[in-house]
């Protein structure tokens, strides 16, 4: 039986935890406390519990706000990506790079290949498990990173904006070549590339070879600048095969085609086995 001298220490504990602001282990302080009762948990154990929820709830909350902060198109994991379906990618590779041994020496990773064939899929699986390792990662495209840095500089933030770019221990760079850029394309991704050089990673998508980056920032002297640093310290990833939409897409009409076309069971036939 629970006496008032019981009681009052138990609200006194909730007290303490809610104004530590250990909701969670406050919240759990009941089931814990009748473990321990039961002779289940020792004292170490059952305060090893209580604050292993609550460290567990915590994490779970910051992770949420790396990944808020990540800014990630879409939910994609490593773990979804089909290596059956594009060969020429190493598992052994990417299972590394996931491990993140890449950020302590800030090589940057390039993904290169024809559209669809799954880049902007693997630099989202690996910026969340950037995140997931408890570091802050940011996704932009190349031509959001491009008008971004315009604005700042018209609007007086230049040197605010660059900070941005340089924080993240991760910062993925998609589709550049996709789009046409403008004139001071090359200028905004040099600055970008260059603040964080040999001090944190890029992880970049492209669609054109390296050789065709002058072509595609149109100025060849800022591109070999760019390429000097973004190469340095690198891992270099060409990505060849079908694309996995024109694949789909593919594998959708000639299912309905199937669907839709008469076996020959339900055609008519002439008395002498013929169709007619």
């Amino acid at each position: 039986m629970t006496t008032t001298s019981e009681a009052s220490r138990y609200q006194q504990l909730r007290d303490h935890l809610t104004y530590l602001r250990l909701a969670d282990a406050a919240e759990a302080l009941p089931a814990v406390l009748d473990e321990a009762k039961a002779g289940q948990h020792s004292i170490t154990a059952t305060l090893e519990q209580l604050l292993r929820i609550e460290v567990q709830a915590t994490e779970t909350r910051r992770l949420a706000g790396r990944l808020r902060f990540a800014n990630l198109p879409t939910p994609a994991t490593l773990e979804d990506f089909d290596y059956d379906a594009q060969p020429g990618i190493d598992p052994d590779l990417i299972r590394d790079l996931a491990s993140g041994r890449y950020l302590d020496t800030a090589t940057n990773i390039l993904l290169i290949g024809p559209p669809g064939v799954g880049k902007t899929m693997l630099a989202v699986g690996l910026a969340r498990k950037v995140a997931e390792a408890g570091h802050r990662t940011y996704f932009t495209n190349a031509a959001d990173l491009v008008a971004r840095c315009h604005r700042a500089a018209i609007e007086g933030r230049w040197a605010t904006t660059m900070r941005f770019y340089a924080g993240p221990a991760a910062l993925v760079i998609d589709e550049l070549g996709y789009l046409p850029l403008p004139a001071e394309a090359a200028s905004s991704l040099f600055q970008v590339v260059n603040q964080r050089y040999l001090k944190s990673s890029i992880i970049l998508t492209t669609n054109r070879p390296v050789t065709e980056w002058g072509q595609v920032l149109g100025d060849n002297t800022v591109a070999a600048a760019l390429l000097d640093r973004l190469l340095h310290r690198s891992v270099v990833i060409d990505i060849t095969g079908d694309s996995y939409r024109l694949r789909d897409h593919q594998a959708r009409t000639d299912n309905l085609r199937r669907a839709t076309q008469p076996s020959s069971a339900t055609i008519p036939r002439s008395p002498d086995g013929q169709f007619r």
